[in-house]
This record gives structure tokens, C-alpha cells and sequence, in this order.
């Protein structure tokens, strides 16, 4: 009698915290971009862009270089949350993710492309609250009986080399 394997079932290993964040930033950047670049297509976008305006601000080198800052930050987090040691990354996955709430509710401000511009805010603030679960709910490690007795450094009873 054979057995026949079920060949339709998928793989479906968890993916670490770490890379669920790294995700998620990444999502939240290509987001960020996107909407700034399908913006362009606004009607006098650009118009106002060549006369040297943008949302009310005139373009200098300082408005830029701030929008480069505040565009790094996200871009950063990428990195930060798959380099950083799981404390630090969480922390810092929690305080950014919160910060940047706001933030992506005020670009929405005096837009007159509500359902666009409403859209994107809702995009980012949803990936900005899954970072935030995410990091909250950072599974901690569960010590093993045999660290937890043997200590850290130590190897277990019985195994230790001649």
C-alpha cells in the first residue's frame, strides 16, 4: 500500500521579527517615493516647481536638505532594524514608527487631492502601525532548561570534552 504526500501544502515558516520591520520600512519608502513621484502629475505640480515653490515653501537648500533628512529616517530604518541588537532595533522601531505618524498625516494637509493624497496617508500610517505591533509584540527567547541550570558559558552535564 503507498501513501500518497500531499504536494499541495505550502511551506509556511515563520519569518523573524527582524525581517517582517525590514520589510515594512521598505514598503513605507517605496510608498513615500511613489507618492511623490505620481505627484508630479498633479496639475501645476511642476508649474510651481520651475518657479522655485513647493507646498507654499520657496525651494532652497535648506528645504531640500531637510527633505532629504526626513526621507533618510525611513531609509535608515531599513538597515537599523536588521543591524541593530534586538533591544535597540525594537526600541528604535517604536519611537521612529511613532514619530512618523504624524509626520505622514501632515503631508496631507492642505492638499486638494484629498482621495489621493487621503489614500497615501492611510497606506503609510497602516505600515506605520504594523511596525509598531510588530515591535511591541517582539517575541522575547525563552531560556532552555539546560542554559537556565548550566549557566550561559558553561556546557551541559555530560558533555563536557576530555
Amino acid at each position: 500500500m503507498s501513501t500518497r504526500r500531499d504536494t499541495t501544502a505550502l511551506d509556511d515558516s515563520r519569518l523573524p521579527v527582524r525581517a517582517k520591520l525590514v520589510a515594512a520600512w521598505t514598503s513605507v519608502v517605496f510608498l513615500y517615493a511613489y507618492v511623490d513621484i505620481l505627484g508630479f502629475f498633479v496639475p501645476g505640480k511642476i508649474d510651481d516647481i520651475l518657479v522655485g515653490v513647493v507646498f507654499e515653501f520657496d525651494i532652497t537648500q535648506t528645504l531640500l536638505t531637510t527633505f532629504l533628512v526626513l526621507m533618510a529616517i525611513p531609509i535608515l530604518m531599513v538597515v537599523l532594524s536588521a543591524v541593530l541588537p534586538a533591544r535597540a532595533s525594537r526600541i528604535t522601531n517604536l519611537v521612529v514608527a511613532s514619530v512618523q505618524v504624524p509626520y505622514a498625516m501632515f503631508n496631507a494637509v492642505g492638499e486638494s487631492w484629498t482621495y489621493y493624497y487621503g489614500l497615501a496617508v492611510v497606506l503609510e500610517v497602516v505600515l506605520l502601525v504594523v511596525i509598531l505591533r510588530l515591535a511591541w509584540t517582539w517575541p522575547r527567547r525563552v531560556a532552555s532548561p539546560v542554559a537556565a541550570v548550566t549557566g550561559v558559558h558553561e556546557e551541559p552535564l555530560g558533555t563536557q570534552r576530555h
